[in-house]
C-alpha cells in the first residue's frame, strides 16, 4: 500500500492518528482560502480535524501519479493529484489535493484547490469557524470569516 493509499484510507475512516503518522514534522498545507500555508504537523493535523468535520459526503473520485516541483524549496518530489467531490454548507465542491512526498514516503507538502468560488467562500467560512472553535485561530475582527 502506497503512502497515498494510506492517506486516502485515513481520510475515508476519519482516522487522525493514522494521518499524523503520514505527515512530516514540517509539513506545509497550502489552502485555497489562506495566502500563507499552514505549517507544522500539529497545525496541519488540527486543520484536518476541522476539515473532516466540515466536509459532507467527501469522496475521492480519481488520482494521477507523477512528480512535481514543491512550493517550499522548488525541489522535484514524488507526487499524487487526488480528485475529490464534497459538499459544504449546501455547496457542491469539486477539488484536487496535490500531495508531495518526502524521501521516506511521508507527506511533506499538500496543496488544496477547489471550485467554484461560492464553494471556496463557504469552505473558508466553515473552516475558520472550526479553527476558532478548536482554539487553532483567533476569532476574526469584525466577523469576516475566511480572510
Amino acid at each position: 500500500m502506497t503512502a497515498a493509499d494510506r492517506f486516502r484510507a485515513a481520510v475515508d475512516s476519519r482516522d487522525l492518528a493514522a494521518l499524523e503518522a503520514l505527515f512530516t514534522e514540517d509539513v506545509r498545507l497550502y489552502s485555497p482560502v489562506k495566502f500563507t500555508p499552514f505549517e507544522g504537523r500539529p497545525m496541519v493535523l488540527g486543520l484536518f480535524g476541522v476539515l473532516l468535520r466540515t466536509f459532507e459526503d467527501f469522496r475521492y473520485v480519481g488520482r494521477y501519479t507523477g512528480s512535481a516541483e514543491t512550493s517550499a524549496d522548488g525541489s522535484v518530489a514524488p507526487s499524487e493529484v487526488l480528485l475529490f467531490r464534497a459538499t459544504v454548507g449546501g455547496k457542491a465542491i469539486h477539488g484536487i489535493d496535490l500531495v508531495h512526498f518526502a524521501e521516506d514516503g511521508r507527506i511533506k507538502e499538500f496543496t488544496v484547490m477547489v471550485r467554484p468560488q461560492s464553494a471556496v467562500h463557504a469552505l473558508g467560512e466553515a473552516v475558520l469557524a472550526g479553527l476558532v472553535a478548536d482554539g487553532l485561530a483567533p476569532a476574526p475582527a469584525g466577523g469576516s470569516a475566511g480572510r
